[in-house]
Parts: C-alpha cells; structure tokens; sequence
C-alpha cells in the first residue's frame, strides 16, 4: 500500500474543483479491485448524516490515486458489498 494511504489523510478534488481534504478510513478489496473509504475532514464516522466517499484506488507502478466510480451498477455492488460488511460487524 502507497505512503499515502499509510498518512490516513489525502486531498481529492470535487466535481467542482475544490480540494476535499480527507481521512482514509477503510480500504477494501472487492472483485479484484481496491476501492477506499474516504471521510472527509470534519466529519464524524459515528454521525449517521456524515458522508463517506467510496472511490476506486489503483497502484500503477510507484504512482497511486484515486478514480470515482462512474459505472453505476460497480457502484451500488460496491455499497452493496460494503453495507453487508457493516452488518455483520454489528452482528458480532
């Protein structure tokens, strides 16, 4: 995994172009694909209004950055995969 990932903190640009600075709060492997969990800063993980941004993560060579996920459907499996993780971490 890149160094950033490994700082917890990484800048992203909005649809707009405007700096988002975030906290990597989870990164999954799904389908042969990384995909990270991105909370901005200022938000709480535990406020059920906050948003997590759910961005693909790809390594090429010693370059890594992060991609939005534009194919609708890879994304509701994505959200999908990861609410089923939430709840079974509940169920524990």
């Amino acid at each position: 995994m890149s160094e950033e990932l490994e700082q917890n903190y990484v800048e992203i640009l909005d649809t707009d172009g405007n700096v988002i600075k975030c906290e990597v709060y989870d990164v999954i492997d799904y389908e042969d694909k990384t995909y990270a969990l991105l909370l901005p800063l200022g938000e709480d993980e535990n406020d059920d209004d906050s948003e997590v941004i759910v961005m693909q993560y790809i390594e090429e060579g010693d370059e890594a950055y992060f991609q939005s996920i534009d194919d609708e459907a890879e994304f509701e499996k994505v959200c999908a995969y990861i609410e089923s993780l939430d709840s079974e971490e509940e169920e524990e």
